[in-house]
């Protein structure tokens, strides 16, 4: 059986991070702040900060710097475009932004391949050609011990190839529809819900539908998961956006931003205390012109390394 968790993290420090107007058309928690000089150095500053605490809590952090060129924005998200996997695969990923599919550069694929005991390669990037998008772990929020394949569909997330990807992973999709309060679609599962060992951070309410719901619901129900609820509010701040890891002694850590942190009334916070460590850094930079969070910022690695 696949672990749920894992110790080893990849990230891609940022060179010329900024607001991204290609994936702002479907990103509604993407706003850009005036001074894109300012926001390139805050957010390689959030970016070290918040590697030094993962590294201090004894999780293993491989960091690969990015390039000047091509321009790539985004390249601080990286579980979008590459997703590790126990059987010794990794996975590459259909970018629905143009600038987003340069980040797949040739010197971090490089790096991974060095460093892990990489056994086989799956690339579905060929559907960009197709207009057919599956942004990984974003698209995806996984339940690995039960082969679960959660997803909401949206532009960057297709269903028949949601559906390829399972046929050929062995996991089981449970696909539904999701928005925010004003009813725009939710741009990526991985926003508004968060598996980890034991339990589930959920934005129900963004999920309209009573029937698919009830489907959500039940399937976590006979995973043996307990859920945890989140509000539209918490989701805006990024609460659903977390990652379960565990460190060098097997502790399980449940990484998430500041912001999502203290959007969490302190019920929720004493319980989330309870099932586990928690680690949370600021990255309002990042959150507010990228859209996306701590748990975008991490590719975990399901891999061992060479």
């Amino acid at each position: 059986m696949e672990n749920q968790t894992t110790n080893q993290i990849l990230m891609i420090r940022p060179v010329r991070f900024g607001f991204n107007a290609q994936t702002a058309v479907n990103n509604a928690f993407q706003i850009a702040d005036a001074n894109q000089i300012r926001v390139r150095q805050s957010a390689v500053e959030e970016f070290d900060a918040f590697v030094d605490k993962l590294r201090n809590a004894g999780i293993d952090v491989t960091v690969i710097q990015d390039s000047e060129e091509p321009h790539t924005p985004d390249s601080i998200f990286p579980n979008n475009w590459i997703s590790f996997h126990h059987d010794g695969s990794i996975i590459f990923y259909p970018m629905y932004a143009e600038n987003r599919r340069k980040e797949r550069k040739q010197h971090v694929i490089d790096t991974i391949r060095e460093k892990f005991n990489i056994l086989s390669e799956k690339d579905f990037g060929f559907y960009e050609a197709e207009n057919h998008f599956l942004e990984g772990t974003g698209s995806m929020v996984l339940d690995r011990e039960n082969k679960i394949a959660y997803a909401c569909i949206s532009p960057r997330t297709d269903a028949g190839l949601l559906q390829q990807w399972c046929d050929a992973t062995g996991y089981r999709a449970v696909i539904f529809d999701a928005a925010d309060e004003n009813g725009t679609p939710v741009y990526h599962t991985n926003v508004l819900m968060c598996v980890a060992d034991r339990f589930v951070v959920i934005c129900l309410e963004a999920i309209s539908r009573p029937e698919q719901r009830e489907m959500v619901i039940n399937a976590i129900g006979e995973s043996g998961k307990a859920i945890i609820p989140i509000r539209f509010k918490q989701m805006n701040h990024f609460a659903g956006n977390m990652l379960q890891v565990h460190n060098n002694t097997g502790e399980k850590i449940l990484v998430m931003s500041q912001q999502a942190w203290n959007s969490l009334p302190a019920p929720q916070q004493m319980l989330l205390k309870s099932l586990n460590k928690v680690l949370y850094s600021d990255l309002n930079t990042i959150e507010t012109n990228g859209g996306g969070s701590a748990r975008c910022m991490m590719a975990e690695v399901h891999i061992a390394k060479r």
